[in-house]
């Protein structure tokens, strides 16, 4: 290989080739966007082109998940234009992703300093928990999210700075679609942005419902087909994910197999995601615990407060939060 090869000269600043997969779907994302705006397309195109950018937006969204648990670029700057660039995929700051999800989830899964525990939900028929998951959990992300940007403007002036500039450009990204074209916009950017909030939230119902966060291997339900973890970026493996967060997404099923699998409840070793879905939304459609027995709910209780300003970190080493 010489100097100028593509693949040597990724890898002086990706700290993992995989991330090749990354920068492709991200790019991919923006060239849709540009096809929809400059094109004149039939309506079955656009219906098309609308569905195509909900999964491209999700799998985006994805890609933050792994962002803020392992940035890709050798360069902090690097990382930080990414996450702007990230910002506009999926719609929302990608710093807005860390109090919900790093601080609150990954720290007390399942407990009530969780937001985004699955017992909020507690609908008799329990395709409408999956269903509403995200409108329930929403508006205490979104509160989470405020709450800690008022206490970073002090504590984290950097962490600060780096949120407004995603929000002004994702702000300016929407402003500009809207006037564009407002049909476009609500095709294009809103309905795919909006499936990727329903989807990044809803499939925490999927990993965790029944689970039990007090066991060591049994908090986490897994899915370790191919196809749909090529997409998804291994976020399947989700178990493992919870004990090493910041385990680079491609390091994900070797892990899986060597510390994981051979502890794990077989009902939270599934291959297919599809067939499990259809079990438990559909037919049976019963709410169960992973050993098989009925899921009994402990009484509601309220959030509790689950950061102090004080518990802040490093913007640049997000995956440094452990389980």
């Amino acid at each position: 290989m010489t100097d100028r090869d593509p693949e040597t000269m990724s890898l002086c600043v990706l700290k993992e080739r995989a991330d090749l997969r990354t920068l492709t779907f991200v790019a991919t994302y923006y060239v849709l966007i540009a096809v929809g705006f400059t094109t004149d397309l039939s309506w079955t195109k656009t219906a098309l082109l609308s569905v195509t950018l909900c999964l491209t937006s999700f799998f985006c969204a994805v890609i933050t998940h792994n962002t803020v648990h392992a940035p890709i670029f050798k360069s902090k700057r690097m990382n930080r234009v990414f996450q702007v660039v990230l910002s506009l995929t999926y719609g929302h700051p990608v710093s807005a992703y860390v109090p919900g999800h790093n601080l609150s989830h990954h720290r007390y899964t399942q407990t009530a300093r969780d937001i985004m525990r699955t017992t909020k939900l507690r609908f008799r028929w329990n395709v409408l928990n999956q269903l509403l998951f995200s409108t329930v959990v929403g508006p205490a992300i979104f509160k989470a999210n405020l709450d800690y940007v008022r206490a970073m403007r002090k504590e984290r002036p950097g962490w600060y700075r780096q949120f407004l500039i995603e929000a002004t450009f994702y702000v300016s990204f929407l402003a500009l679609a809207l006037i564009l074209d407002w049909q476009k916009f609500f095709l294009f950017v809103f309905i795919p942005h909006q499936y990727a909030a329903f989807g990044i939230m809803g499939i925490n119902f999927v990993q965790h419902d029944g689970c039990d966060p007090n066991e060591k291997y049994n908090h986490s339900r897994n899915f370790t087909g191919k196809l749909v973890n090529w997409f998804t970026f291994n976020n399947g493996y989700h178990g493992i994910h919870h004990m090493h967060p910041s385990l680079h997404w491609s390091k994900l099923p070797e892990a899986h197999a060597r510390e994981l699998r051979p502890n794990l409840h077989p009902n939270l070793d599934r291959t297919a995601l599809l067939p499990y879905l259809w079990e438990a939304y559909g037919w049976p459609g019963k709410r169960l615990r992973y050993d098989g027995t009925p899921l009994v709910l402990d009484p509601a209780v309220p959030d509790e407060e689950w950061f102090q300003a004080r518990e802040t970190f490093d913007p640049s080493d997000l995956g440094a939060v452990a389980r």
